[in-house]
């Protein structure tokens, strides 16, 4: 078992490395929007075209939506329609957001383009996840955001195997020293507290 449990925690390990890195470093941008490399906003490329488009008769939105993203070779997360007079859009990927504007009348199709350096996909890629909490409805519909999700889960559940099997190998050792039993309570006791402040 204990063989089996130190074998786990190196392939884990190896597979959560750069998982753990790109959370951690995008986590500290979160923390702190005052640093300098966080504020990837300001320094963000605009651009626009317009474009021709073909739509068809009695299309649902969204199937409006994919079917122009077809037409203008875009790809991403569908967010945001408004079906108005002229139907808007977004499409969202780590590091771009598209804003489409499509009159129908004369079937143009106006885009506009933000990109974002590195720092703001780390920032986009830390809360990327396709869905929404405000609106249960809403599916992914690009594959990336589909194997995207799939990797947080493995990395939420890689996480939680590695403090078992952390736990497992601390309770086998025989002499357990003072600091080891007070980081534990330290770290049990913060977070509880943080956890009955929300709740309160």
């Amino acid at each position: 078992m204990a063989q089996w449990n130190q074998r786990i925690r190196i392939y884990l390990g190896l597979y959560l490395l750069f998982f753990i890195w790109l959370f951690s470093l995008s986590g500290l941008l979160l923390n702190h929007p005052t640093w300098r490399i966080a504020q990837f906003w300001p320094d963000r490329e605009q651009s626009s075209f317009e474009q021709v488009v073909h739509l068809k008769e009695e299309m649902e939105d969204s199937e409006m939506a994919k079917e122009l993203m077809l037409q203008l070779d875009l790809s991403g997360e569908i967010e945001q329609i408004v079906p108005e007079e002229d139907f808007q859009f977004q499409v969202v990927k780590p590091g771009r957001i598209y804003s489409i504007t499509v009159e129908p009348e004369i079937r143009l199709a106006k885009v506009e383009v933000i990109r974002v350096n590195a720092w703001g996909v780390l920032h986009m890629l830390h809360s990327f996840t396709g869905v929404r909490m405000e609106n249960p409805e809403k599916q992914r519909d690009w594959i990336w955001t589909h194997i995207w999700s799939i990797c947080i889960d493995a990395v939420a559940a890689g996480l939680v195997l590695l403090v078992i099997s952390g736990l497992y190998m601390w309770c086998r050792t025989k002499a357990k020293k003072p600091i080891e039993v007070v980081s534990l309570i330290a770290g049990t006791v913060i977070c509880g507290f943080f956890l009955l402040l929300g709740i309160s």
